[in-house]
């Protein structure tokens, strides 16, 4: 069906309202930046919208996900350097129930925002997504050897950076 311009999809603003807190979680934990991440969303989701038609019966979840991660990845070619301001990354945290729980989300955030990227994207995919890395790879448009190389160095890295930070997948960052 055809629609007229100012009419919108019901079903396409139902998939909106319910996954636009997660999506936005998921694009600010790749660029750091609750602007940026603000940003990115919304461009993903115009172009779910121009494509809705053909994507809303198969994966949009997958479909606006890869439009995220890449854009993310675009972005930071073009600025060439990721810039982040601590007192924004904290802002945008929820502040969780106990000290501990709070010192370790601060340490994270500062340590995903020296990450490269494409290690950030990797990280951010495997530990917080819950990705496998062939859907990584697929999401990124990169091979699973280099989203394996990419992990490997990310965490390398960040175990220098947070030496107590534990990883563990599945299931996120403890």
């Amino acid at each position: 069906m055809h629609r007229g311009p100012g009419e919108v999809d019901e079903e396409f603003a139902d998939y909106v309202r319910s996954r636009q807190q997660r999506l936005l979680r998921a694009a600010y934990l790749v660029c750091g930046d609750e602007h940026l991440a603000h940003d990115l969303l919304q461009g993903a989701l115009i172009k779910l919208a121009l494509h809705w038609p053909k994507v809303r019966d198969e994966h949009p979840d997958a479909y606006v996900r890869r439009i995220l991660y890449r854009d993310a990845v675009s972005a930071w070619r073009r600025r060439r350097r990721e810039v982040v301001s601590p007192g924004d990354a904290l802002a945008a945290v929820p502040a969780p129930e106990r000290l501990e729980d709070r010192v370790d989300r601060v340490d994270l955030m500062r340590a995903l925002a020296q990450l490269a990227p494409r290690q950030r994207a990797v990280i951010v995919l495997r530990y917080f997504e819950d990705r496998s890395e062939r859907e990584i790879a697929e999401i990124l448009g990169v091979s699973p050897g280099t989203v394996k190389s990419q992990a490997h160095d990310a965490l390398r890295r960040l175990r220098e950076i947070v030496p107590d930070l534990t990883l563990e997948a599945p299931g996120g960052v403890r």
